[in-house]
């Protein structure tokens, strides 16, 4: 189950759920029991964050391969794919979306080896429900403050702090709109982005931004990022994703 959000405007996606435009901070929530997963989604929507659901690990892989989140939070007792193997697997897909583990299993292996995958923070039930959303509050105030100056994606690199481009140790001239949609896409690389979503990262610099704009700012990218081996892919239908 994947349930639809507040609706602004819904895109139809290859997985057969809804996807709309992000507004403030977005969390999937991993957890095969339903009574459980009502709980934490009532809490975690209650303090003003939009919330997805997945009670399968196949298809959470799916949908983290897919789409973009600000937290991840993960049972490791799923079917049809093993919490640890999803969490090895959003690691090797160089996702660094935070996760939060949550897991009935308390050996200290498991703990460790959860962390050592690359898991943010580790919760065994049961908890309190305060201190879960203590953890939740940390993991995104982490993410969403950590200072983050350099992207990279193979030569290619974006200085943040000097709102600079670089292929190898040459500088990349890029107009301002161009500069913000690929910090966008770099951010998010991995996800497909709609355009809804690239307009929402850029408004403040270009309210009046259109569909049409960003098709001509995306083409212009795709010229300038080929020295860099590196390409925006258009998913038709859906949007854009940087390989």
């Amino acid at each position: 189950m994947f349930p639809a959000m507040l609706a602004i405007k819904v895109k139809q996606s290859p997985l057969g759920i809804d996807w709309e435009r992000k507004t403030g901070v977005r969390i999937l929530l991993i957890e095969d029991d339903a009574i459980l997963a009502d709980g934490l989604m009532r809490s975690l929507k209650q303090a003003g964050y939009k919330v997805d659901w997945s009670s399968d690990g196949r298809e959470a892989r799916a949908i983290l391969r897919t789409y973009e989140f600000d937290l991840v939070i993960l049972d490791l007792t799923l079917p049809h794919l093993d919490g640890l193997e999803l969490l090895r697997d959003l690691r090797s897909q160089q996702n660094a979306t935070p996760v939060l583990i949550t897991t009935a299993r308390s050996d200290l292996d498991d703990r460790i080896r959860g962390l050592d995958l690359g898991a943010d923070d580790y919760l065994t039930k049961p908890f309190e429900l305060r201190e879960f959303d203590a953890r939740v509050r940390a993991l995104i105030r982490r993410s969403h403050g950590s200072g983050l100056q350099q992207l990279n994606c193979g030569d290619l690199t974006l200085d943040l702090s000097a709102r600079r481009a670089f292929i190898g140790s040459k500088s990349l001239e890029l107009p301002r709109r161009e500069f913000h949609i690929l910090e966008v896409l770099m951010t998010g690389r991995g996800c497909i982005l709609n355009k809804e979503r690239i307009i929402d990262h850029i408004s403040e610099f270009d309210e009046e931004l259109t569909h049409s704009a960003v098709e001509i700012y995306i083409s212009r990218l795709r010229k300038k990022l080929e020295p860099a081996g590196v390409s925006i892919r258009v998913v038709r239908g859906i949007g854009y994703i940087l390989e």
